[in-house]
């Protein structure tokens, strides 16, 4: 699958049926697909983030500048009427894996299919990390004390 973050990626075309607006063409790009896609994942019980480690850090770098990535950790691949999606999530301790993916697949079927109107052929949920609330208990109290 490519990503959706270089190049310039092929535009889905969603034909409109029937409306009353008339006929025509209604172009979405790859990266508003992505976008829609990154915004439901997140929506889903218990994940934490999205993308792998590099992403992550990259992002926190972005998110300190208030410009979030909203395609970090989503890849898409747009076809005429169809998208797949490939989405990498870090999820939140103690939540059931299986769950936290099936969560994430449902809402971007949801996204997909309401907002976009695109038939999804695919989502494909990779989680390579847990997080553990615990770790930023940790880093708050060093830094805390670094700064007292």
């Amino acid at each position: 699958m490519a990503n959706v973050t270089g190049g310039t990626p092929p535009k889905a075309q969603v034909v409109a049926k029937g409306t009353l607006s008339g006929s025509g063409k209604t172009t979405i790009e790859d990266s508003v697909v992505a976008k829609i896609a990154g915004i439901a994942a997140r929506e889903a019980s218990g994940v934490y983030a999205l993308g792998g480690g590099a992403a992550r850090v990259v992002g926190a770098i972005r998110d300190a500048l208030n410009t979030t990535d909203l395609t970090q950790g989503i890849s898409v691949e747009v076809g005429e009427t169809q998208v797949a999606v490939d989405v990498t999530v870090v999820a939140e301790y103690p939540v059931s894996l299986q769950k936290v993916a099936d969560d994430v697949r449902a809402s971007i079927y949801r996204a997909m299919e309401n907002l976009v109107g695109m038939e999804v052929t695919e989502v494909n949920v990779t989680i390579n990390d847990v997080h553990i609330p615990s770790e930023d208990d940790d880093k708050d109290e060093h830094q805390e004390t670094r700064v007292q």
